[in-house]
C-alpha cells in the first residue's frame, strides 16, 4: 500500500484555506479526442486532481482511461468508485466511500467488503470517504443505483450532523454530492452547515456547471469542488 501522499496535500492544502479544483471523468465518455482536451484544459485552469468513475460503467475502459490520463498530464488521478470492481493499480489513488446518506447496508459496508481484499493486494493509495447524496431536483443514477434517497437540500442539520458522523466514525474526508447531471447544485447554507461542524477535508459536487457556483461552494467552505457534466456539454465552463 502506497504512503497517504495524495490525502496528505488535500489535508495540507485545506487546513491552509487552499481552494481546490476536481474534474470528474467518466469512462464512458472518454474518447482519446476529449481526455487531449481535457488534459489541455486542467492544465490551463490549474485543476488538482482527476476523478474517474462512475455510478454504472457500460462499456468504457477504466484502466485504458486512467492511463491515458496520466500519459498526458501530471495531475492526480484518483479512483471514484461507483462498485467494487471499478479498482485499479494504475491510478494513483482511491476514495473508499460509504454511502452514509443511505439506509442501504450495501452501500454502507457491504460492497467495501467486497472491494477491501483486492485493495488489500493493490499499491494504491486508499482514502476513506464518507460519502453524501444531497437532492438536486431530479433523480440521478448515483441514487438510483444505491437504491437510496439523497437528504433534503434543504435540511442542512441532517447534513451536517452525518457528516460530523463520519468524522466520529474515522473517515478522512466528506463528500456532498447532489450526482450527475443535477438540476440543482448544493445550497450554499448546506455546505457552510457541513463545514462549520466538520474539521476534515470537505469536497463538493454536482451541478456546479460556471464559474459563479464554484466560487461560491468554495466560500461556504468545500475545499474540493468537482466539476463533471458541464465539461461533457462542450467544455465551456470557464469561457
Amino acid at each position: 500500500m502506497q504512503p497517504a501522499a495524495i490525502y496528505s496535500r488535500i489535508k495540507e492544502n485545506a487546513d491552509a484555506s487552499k481552494k481546490m479544483l476536481a474534474f470528474l471523468v467518466d469512462p464512458d465518455k472518454a474518447e482519446d479526442a476529449y481526455l487531449e482536451k481535457l488534459c489541455e484544459l486542467a492544465a490551463a485552469q490549474s485543476v488538482d486532481i482527476f476523478l474517474v468513475g462512475g455510478s454504472l460503467l457500460t462499456g468504457g475502459d477504466l484502466e485504458a482511461c486512467i492511463n491515458k490520463l496520466k500519459s498526458l498530464s501530471t495531475i492526480p488521478v484518483i479512483i471514484f468508485p461507483g462498485s467494487p470492481s471499478q479498482i485499479s493499480e494504475s491510478a494513483d489513488a482511491l476514495l473508499f466511500l460509504s454511502l452514509l446518506s443511505s439506509r442501504n447496508a450495501e452501500m454502507l459496508i457491504g460492497q467495501q467488503v467486497v472491494a477491501a481484499p483486492y485493495l488489500y493486494k493493490c499499491n494504491i493509495e486508499v482514502i476513506s470517504t464518507a460519502y453524501l447524496l444531497i437532492d438536486g431536483g431530479k433523480q440521478t443514477t448515483a441514487s438510483y443505483i444505491s437504491n437510496s434517497t439523497p437528504i433534503p437540500a434543504d435540511k442542512s442539520e441532517i447534513a451536517a450532523y452525518t457528516a460530523l458522523a463520519g468524522q466520529y466514525l474515522g473517515m478522512k474526508q466528506i463528500y456532498l454530492d447532489a450526482g450527475s447531471g443535477a438540476l440543482n447544485n448544493i445550497p450554499s447554507d448546506l455546505i457552510k452547515a457541513v463545514s462549520e461542524k466538520i474539521d476534515i477535508p470537505l469536497i463538493v459536487g454536482g451541478g456546479i456547471d460556471n464559474h459563479d457556483k464554484i466560487k461560491a461552494a468554495h466560500d461556504a467552505g468545500a475545499d474540493i469542488v468537482v466539476i463533471g457534466n458541464a465539461l461533457e456539454k462542450g467544455l465551456k465552463i470557464f469561457d
